[in-house]
């Protein structure tokens, strides 16, 4: 393919993410009912009643990527004297102004998510309200549910509450300038340093959330780590597609996430409602582990054991930590991908294997995931003591409607991060590099290069290979339109 006008990079992957919305059966924009409702939203939520407190006064903070509008949550934090620790999660009240089948509700049910591709953001919701009205931003008032746990001085959850309340974000920081601050690299970020109290909050939520990590590891918690690109674009030109990498932040942010969930799922059981789960059941391909394991020299059990995986997982980051990413690459393609259940109160379904929890819903970005939306629907309805706003078969409908579609919007995403791919490597066709094998099935084998750490289709000299085998390809054609980029196998 010939090469794409470098000032037009930026365009072609919009009009490309456009279509493959389209393609994947994704509503890319707007219908007008939507904005016709929307002219009549024009505040946010009011926090009138007596089941709503006032905790506008606590230090709150929002932690997220650095061009991140939509914020769904804020935490808080707070020691106590037995060596044990208040952790405060606000959780945006989005179902305050979003009610159940209007307008804005039937799109947000359609799509069911927030679509993150590297041209150009879908957002599940219009960004009046996920970027404002129903956004917990910066010196504003808004609407929350809030999860209120205390923590052991081990890590372990000693008690928990949840209610309405209203907060006022402190401040909004960044997951990069926060991590390197925490770890002893970077200044204190200067928001951090105008807020008297904030620091001890932050230094005491970091604390915690290291002790939830490494008990969630002791249960079997897999510690993988993948490799996310994010575009870096000079104008309209593609420039790089660089690994967006986990940090000390983002970690506060997901552990926390991970216990408000387990708290909102097990908050329901016992009102015997209804809850909405993610779960990701016993790996599909554990052979294949148990393979890997014994390639570099570990034994697994031969029936599924996260403990078992986990253990292996922290040696082998330990012994190899540079190519510990394309392990976990592998070893996340043969678990198997993640899906939405229904938990009846009288029924069970299965735990989330990777992060070793039982009870683990999605209900902390409820701008940016309809599964969020609908527990907070359920959760509102249990505080109020009203009847369960879902019927049974509707829940069921919803939670394969919601796995086809998330599976769909990542699609999406990394179809256009193919075609930026695509881009970077299309003057290189003819090249040689090393290379990881991610995929292998009947419907090809797939191979993701070490530098730049882009995925192709191999499609000659598969013969023989699996996941996680090291091999040598050649560029042999790209086509940017599809997201094409193809190999073949170099034998030594």
């Amino acid at each position: 393919m010939t090469n794409t006008d470098d000032r037009q990079h930026h365009s072609i992957l919009k009009r490309i993410a456009h279509r493959a919305m389209i393609e994947r059966g994704l509503i890319p924009d707007f219908p007008a009912q939507v904005f016709d409702q929307l002219n009549g939203i024009n505040s946010p939520a009011a926090g009138d009643g007596e089941s709503v407190r006032d905790l506008r006064k606590l230090i709150w903070c929002s932690i997220d990527n650095d061009d991140s509008l939509d914020l769904d949550q804020l935490t808080a934090a707070a020691a106590i004297p037995d060596g044990s620790a208040n952790l405060l999660i606000a959780v945006a009240d989005v179902d305050a102004l979003v009610k159940k089948q209007s307008a804005i509700d039937d799109y947000a049910q359609q799509n069911t998510t927030s679509v993150y591709t590297v041209a150009e953001t879908f957002p599940m919701l219009p960004v009046k309200l996920s970027t404002d009205l129903t956004s917990l931003n910066f010196q504003t008032d808004r609407l929350a549910v809030v999860i209120d746990i205390v923590i052991a001085a081990d890590g372990s959850l000693q008690s928990s509450d949840i209610y309405r309340a209203m907060v006022h974000n402190q401040a909004k920081l960044a997951y990069n300038s926060v991590a390197g601050w925490l770890d002893g690299i970077g200044p204190m970020p200067q928001a951090i340093g105008t807020v008297s109290g904030l620091e001890e909050s932050l230094r005491l939520q970091d604390s915690l959330a290291q002790k939830l990590k490494d008990l969630r590891h002791l249960h079997g918690a897999l510690n993988l780590k993948t490799i996310e690109l994010r575009p870096v674009f000079g104008g309209e030109e593609l420039m790089d597609l660089e690994d967006d990498k986990g940090n000390r932040a983002k970690e506060i942010i997901e552990e926390f996430m991970i216990m408000a969930n387990g708290v909102t799922t097990r908050y329901l059981a016992s009102k015997k409602f209804p809850s909405f789960r993610r779960i990701v059941r016993t790996p599909r391909r554990w052979d294949r582990i148990v393979e890997l394991a014994a390639e570099r020299g570990s034994t697994l059990p031969g029936d599924p054991d996260s403990k078992a995986l986990e253990q292996f997982l922290a040696a082998a980051k330990t012994a190899d930590p540079l190519s510990f990413p394309d392990l976990s690459l592998s070893v996340i393609k043969l678990l198997g991908p993640g899906e939405y259940a229904v938990q009846l109160p009288e029924g069970n379904v299965e735990g989330h294997f990777g992060l070793a929890v039982k009870d683990y819903s999605h209900s902390t970005a409820p701008n940016r995931r309809y599964p969020d939306l609908i527990t907070q629907r359920l959760l509102k309805a249990a505080l109020a003591g009203s009847p369960i706003p879902y019927e049974k078969d509707e829940l069921e409908e919803l939670a394969k409607h919601c796995t086809l579609q998330e599976d769909d919007a990542k699609k999406v995403e990394r179809q256009v991060a193919k075609s930026a791919a695509a881009i970077l490597l299309e003057s290189r066709i003819g090249e040689q590099f090393d290379a990881i094998v991610t995929g292998a099935s009947d419907k090809g084998t797939w191979v993701r290069l070490m530098h730049p750490p882009i995925e192709g289709r191999l499609e000659s000299g598969f013969e023989g290979v699996d996941v996680g085998h090291r091999i040598r390809v050649q560029l042999v054609s790209t086509n940017v339109e599809r997201g094409y980029i193809n190999f073949r196998r170099v034998m030594s």
